[in-house]
């Protein structure tokens, strides 16, 4: 599903290339596809972060925002494919699977949501401007992260992510105390 989509993934080239058969993938999956597609939502939006642990958790500094930084390129860097598999999914089934689409929107807005926990703290210990709006700069950064991560998967290169999450923090810093 990764390399060819959703929709361009049956149950039987997921049997084939895990060497099970429908009856086993029913037997985990009775849902069919569509619970096999959230399973694969989950387990992605876990690795996903877990691969910038511990810094997601800690961004209460700006070295802790320079090694999520580092963390973020180190896990996508060494991908067997360019971009982010959340990314992916949440732009395939926007249009076309509502409630799967809604899933995936909110393993999205979770990770978000550590990077706004991360400015709420940096702004409450007096290293961000009063002024400065958590929301909107997460969503700044957040933006900035995953247009890096489109411009990788086109590119083949990891250097748009770079690019962009430099961006980003330049942008964190800009709203220093």
């Amino acid at each position: 599903m990764l390399a060819r989509g959703v929709g361009g993934t049956s149950l039987d080239d997921i049997g084939a290339s895990t060497g099970t058969g429908k009856g086993q993938l029913f037997h985990y999956f009775p849902g069919g596809k569509g619970e096999l597609v959230s399973a694969l939502a989950d387990f992605q939006a876990e690795r996903v972060l877990d691969a910038q642990r511990p810094w997601l958790d800690t961004l209460d500094s700006w070295d802790a925002w320079e090694r999520w930084r580092d963390s973020v390129l180190a896990h996508y860097g060494s991908q067997p494919h360019w971009g982010c598999p959340i990314g992916a999914l949440a732009s395939e089934l926007a249009g076309r699977d509502p409630s799967h689409a809604a899933e995936v929107s909110a393993h999205m807005d979770r990770w978000r949501g550590y990077l706004r926990a991360g400015i709420e703290r940096m702004r409450a210990a007096g290293a961000l401007r009063d002024d400065t709006d958590p929301e909107q700069l997460a969503l700044a950064i957040f933006a900035a992260l995953h247009g890096g991560l489109l411009l990788t998967q086109t590119m083949q290169s990891i250097e748009p992510l770079r690019a962009a999450l430099d961006g980003a923090l330049a942008a964190l810093g800009s709203q220093a105390a």
